[in-house]
């Protein structure tokens, strides 16, 4: 899991940038639900009036409620009213906290004045005479108040307000105010709020959606180069080590899994805690008492998840394991389909690619139960929690505690929490797939190739080298091999001059030709090119010198010219030219059948190349390694697919137009290298005799083995073949 997080943190501006979205969005989203419950609580049961804080009143009433305020209040109330051209006291603009307070001041006052002139008990001039003449005095109206606020004990706050709203309702149809246009003018003004943050709410999620999937794209991207440039750098070592079946999946599927989970990791679990937490703030500042209702909810989803992370995180481990099987087995068939077919072995197959299949089907199902299983519990709890909200809310609001407004916005807080719980327990099981794909994608990551470039190339001693390779007591050990494939193994390949090595099949042969280029480094000993040992020089500069020409012939799509000038330029550093190019298919014998061709040149190569014969490929893989104009040729069984005729008009173009290069052949056919120079006999790993054709026949018996088999008498007694 930490890998995943690794690779999204290179983003870091990204990641910032879409928090800050998260935050607006959050903000507004968890902003509606106070502007629902002032709709309810305010707009539509108290006609838009908000506190106990008249907007305007008669002067005789500010008059009648100082009668209940202590000498501070009612300065502090007068100073805030101003009186208007008509006679009105009229609210001067205030700021939130000065309105609490006079909110808080007010409220009581109201409150008795309405209970006194309800009973017919007030006259403000009798009252205002009273208190001039000393028969009742200020501190005996304010131990009145306070002996009425002590009887109504907890929630007097909400009680005041709400027994406050009808004697401003009552005041302000008294000074001619429509209270239908009152009330109307406040619910489009927090419709309008509302909107505003829905809009900015939306816009937020909309750019943060953008960025996160480009992220997300950008991050499966550099990971697909990243692992593709690590590929290359592989030797033959590591591909052994990973399949080509696992790396493809690794390249594909577990990126995809990386970069899908990045866009939720994004959207989802970096907003989750946030509206979470932004909720349990909102939730707080309600004091509705309900919060252990919350605590509970919490506690049973974390119980809920963290025991299906406990059962899924092993499958997800074993799935991508499974992919590669699958993938492997996949690969295994349709390469071999006609051997298969050859063989009658389709059943065969048919069961094996079910019995991989089906597990892994197995293991889909049970991960997919898991999250399907997820679902209706976390509705069923959500649901559960509106009811019990409610159950517990209603209760409040008979008391007169609680207001419908506040109890809706408290459920849709809840909500809130419950459902970014919801999100994080959905994206927990998403996680570790992610994560195993992430590990798999850093085991690749880490793998140090086997083979590496030397800190200090000595690649200027070969510049203008002749292309003389030289084994020196050279030994070669597979890795985690008990012996070694080669032992001991000392010749000179020189310029100018054809090596031949031949011997039975699993002697070393190609494994010997593989030490050249560095697809294996040796384990004693050491090639030298030039004199200067490889492993001195850079891969560049090593491999620019060879003209390697596999035992299989590979192509790549495209078509003939891009595959000949695959090499793109040649060993003097100057690109390869059509002239070069055309010289290279004469001398592979592969011109006739290009000028064949209706596109010639231009003809079309498909994947592999599948629309070519084996005899063609092989031709123009030759062509390829010509067209460098390479130092050394290293031929590893190039011409098996060759017929005699065309063989032998190869070599002898090869011979006429490469005098300067070292070639080095693998052969299985003793006809294909009678006239090389030197011929190295290889017999388990060793060298078995070296010599011309006709001193291998006098001296070498593994030699002579190998010439009887495929020579007749007549070319054995005439040292040659006919």
């Amino acid at each position: 899991m930490k890998k995943l997080f690794q690779y999204i943190s290179q983003s870091k501006k990204a990641v910032c940038l879409i928090l800050m979205l998260l935050i607006v969005q959050a903000f507004c989203d968890l902003s509606l639900p106070t502007y629902t419950s002032d709709i309810v609580d305010v707009g539509i049961q108290n006609q838009g009036i908000e506190n106990a804080v008249p907007d305007k009143m008669r002067p005789e009433t500010l008059n009648s409620l100082c009668f209940f305020m202590t000498e501070e209040e009612e300065v502090t109330v007068r100073e805030s009213y101003t009186e208007n051209s008509k006679g009105e006291m009229v609210l001067n603009k205030t700021g939130k906290e000065q309105e609490e307070e006079l909110d808080e001041i007010l409220g009581v006052p109201i409150l008795l004045l309405s209970s006194a002139q309800a009973s017919g008990q007030f006259d403000y001039k009798q009252m205002n005479a009273m208190v001039t003449s000393g028969q009742v005095t200020k501190e005996q109206i304010l131990a009145q108040r306070d002996e009425a606020m002590d009887k109504m004990g907890e929630g007097s706050t909400l009680i005041v307000q709400q027994k406050a709203i009808p004697f401003i309702k009552s005041e302000y149809e008294a000074m001619g105010i429509d209270m239908g246009d009152y009330q109307m003018q406040y619910l489009l003004k927090e419709g309008l709020i509302m909107l505003g943050f829905t809009v900015l709410s939306v816009i937020a999620a909309i750019i943060a959606g953008m960025i996160a999937s480009h992220t997300a794209a950008k991050t499966g991207m550099t990971l697909r180069g990243n692992v593709f440039k690590k590929v290359l750098s592989f030797t033959n070592s590591e591909m052994d080590e990973f399949s080509t079946a696992s790396l493809i999946t690794r390249s594909t599927n577990d990126i995809q899994q990386i970069q899908m989970t990045t866009v939720i990791l994004l959207r989802m679990i970096m907003y989750a805690p946030i509206l979470g937490i932004g909720g349990i703030i909102k939730v707080a500042n309600t004091r509705t008492g309900m919060g252990w209702i919350i605590a509970v909810g919490v506690g049973i989803i974390i119980v809920l998840v963290t025991a299906l992370m406990r059962v899924a995180m092993p499958k997800f481990k074993k799935m991508q394991t499974l992919i590669d099987r699958l993938n492997l087995v996949s690969r295994e068939i349709l390469t071999g389909l006609s051997i298969i077919r050859a063989f009658s072995r389709e059943k065969h197959e048919e069961e094996r690619f079910a019995m991989a299949n089906k597990e892994l089907m197995s293991t889909q199902l049970f991960t997919t139960r898991a999250m399907a299983f997820m679902m209706p519990i976390m509705t069923l709890i959500m649901n559960g929690l509106s009811v019990l909200i409610v159950w517990v809310g209603s209760h409040g609001v008979d008391a007169g505690s609680l207001q419908v407004g506040d109890m809706m916005a408290f459920i849709t807080y809840t909500m809130q929490i419950v459902m970014s719980f919801l999100m994080l327990s959905m994206v927990s099981v998403m996680l570790p797939r992610a994560g195993v794909s992430a590990d798999r994608i850093d085991e690749i990551l880490k793998t140090e190739p086997s083979i590496k470039e030397t800190d200090m190339p000595q690649d200027e001693k070969v510049a203008d080298g002749r292309g003389e390779i030289v084994f020196d007591d050279v030994s070669f050990r597979y890795p985690n091999a008990d012996e070694d494939a080669l032992e001991h193994i000392s010749f000179t390949a020189k310029p100018g001059q054809t090596t031949a090595i031949i011997g039975s099949t699993g002697c070393g042969k190609s494994t010997l030709v593989h030490l050249i280029p560095r697809f294996y480094d040796v384990t004693r000993g050491k090639v030298t090119l030039d004199g200067v040992d490889i492993r001195d020089l850079s891969m560049h500069k090593l491999r620019s010198m060879l003209g390697f020409v596999p035992q299989k012939g590979v192509l790549f799509s495209g078509n003939i010219e891009s595959n000949i000038k695959f090499g793109g330029e040649k060993n003097n550093g100057e690109r390869i030219t059509d002239e070069d190019m055309v010289k290279a298919a004469q001398i592979a014998q592969a011109e006739e059948f290009i000028n064949e061709k209706g596109k010639k040149y231009k003809s079309s190569i498909s994947q592999g190349g599948t629309n070519v014969s084996g005899g063609q490929k092989q031709r123009l893989s030759i062509a390829r390694a010509i067209a460098k104009n390479p130092k050394v040729f290293l031929f590893d069984d190039s011409f098996s697919a060759l017929d005699y005729k065309t063989d032998a008009m190869l070599r002898k173009a090869l011979n006429e137009r490469i005098k300067d290069a070292a070639v080095i052949i693998v052969a299985q056919r003793i006809s294909t290298i009678l006239h090389a120079d030197q011929i190295i006999v290889l017999d388990d790993g060793k060298i078995a005799g070296i010599g011309t054709h006709k001193a291998l026949l006098e001296s070498c018996e593994s030699y002579q083995e190998i010439a009887k088999s495929q020579l007749s008498e007549a070319e054995l007694e005439g040292g040659q073949a006919s």
